[in-house]
C-alpha cells in the first residue's frame, strides 16, 4: 500500500507546526519545529505572502499529514463525505478518525500513527476477533479491537499498557486495559475530535 517515505519532520516545518508524526520525539528537545521553525528548503527563512488557495492548500496538504493519508486516497475520502448527509467537512474528519490505525493510536497503543500503521500491518490487531491488518479499515460503532493474544506479551503492548492511564481517551471509544482492548461506543462528532485542522478550508479549496 502507498505511503509516505521521506523524512517527516519537514512536513512538521513545512506546514509551521507540530504534526506529532513521530511520536515522543515530538515532545522533546530534539522537535526540528522547536529547533528550526521556518519551512525546510534554502529559500524557507524568506519571507512569503500566502494567497487565499495557498492557505486552503496548506490546510489540506496538513490534513492529509496528520493521518497519512496520500493525494488520491485523500481525494476518494472528501468524495465519500460530500455524498453523506451532513456537514462535508465534519464527515471527512470523521471518515479519517474511523480508519483502523487512527483508532490504535487514539487508543493508546502506539505513540503515532505511522507506528499504528505499521502494528496493523503486522497483524498485531483484530477486530470483533478477526485479524485486520489493512491500516485503513473503517471501524463503526459496537466494534472492539484488540491486541492479537499472542502480541500482548511483546514489551511494546506491556509498555503501553503501563503508560495508558496517562493517555487522554475520547469520549466516543471505550478502553479496557486489562484486556488490552477498546471498544467503538459511536462515531465521533466535531467537538470530540481535537484534531488542529480547520476542514471548511479543505471544502473550500475541492469547492473551486
Amino acid at each position: 500500500m502507498a505511503r509516505y517515505t521521506g523524512p517527516v519532520c519537514r512536513l512538521c516545518r513545512r506546514e509551521g507546526q507540530k504534526l506529532f508524526l513521530k511520536g515522543d520525539r515530538c515532545y522533546g528537545d530534539k522537535c526540528s519545529v522547536a529547533r528550526r521553525p521556518y519551512p525546510p528548503g534554502i529559500h524557507g527563512q524568506g519571507r512569503h505572502k500566502i494567497s487565499e488557495y495557498g492557505q486552503q492548500l496548506r490546510e489540506k496538504q496538513k490534513c492529509k499529514r496528520v493521518y497519512g493519508v496520500l493525494e488520491r486516497q485523500f481525494a476518494r475520502y472528501f468524495d465519500m463525505a460530500e455524498r453523506k448527509p451532513g456537514v462535508t467537512g465534519e464527515n471527512l474528519l470523521q471518515i479519517l478518525e474511523s480508519r483502523l490505525d487512527n483508532v490504535v493510536y487514539r487508543l493508546g497503543f502506539a505513540s503515532s500513527r505511522a507506528e499504528a500503521r505499521q502494528l496493523v500491518r503486522h497483524r498485531h490487531f483484530t477486530v470483533n476477533g478477526r485479524i485486520v491488518s489493512l491500516p485503513s479499515y473503517r471501524v463503526r460503532p459496537g466494534d472492539v479491537v484488540a491486541v492479537k493474544e499472542s502480541s500482548r506479551s511483546l514489551n511494546k503492548f506491556v509498555e503501553a499498557a503501563e503508560e495508558m492511564s496517562q493517555r487522554i481517551i475520547p469520549e466516543w471509544l471505550d478502553l479496557n486495559v486489562e484486556a488490552m482492548e477498546g471498544r467503538v461506543l459511536s462515531l465521533p462528532t466535531r467537538d470530540q475530535i481535537d484534531t488542529d485542522v480547520q476542514e471548511q478550508v479543505v471544502v473550500e479549496l475541492y469547492s473551486r
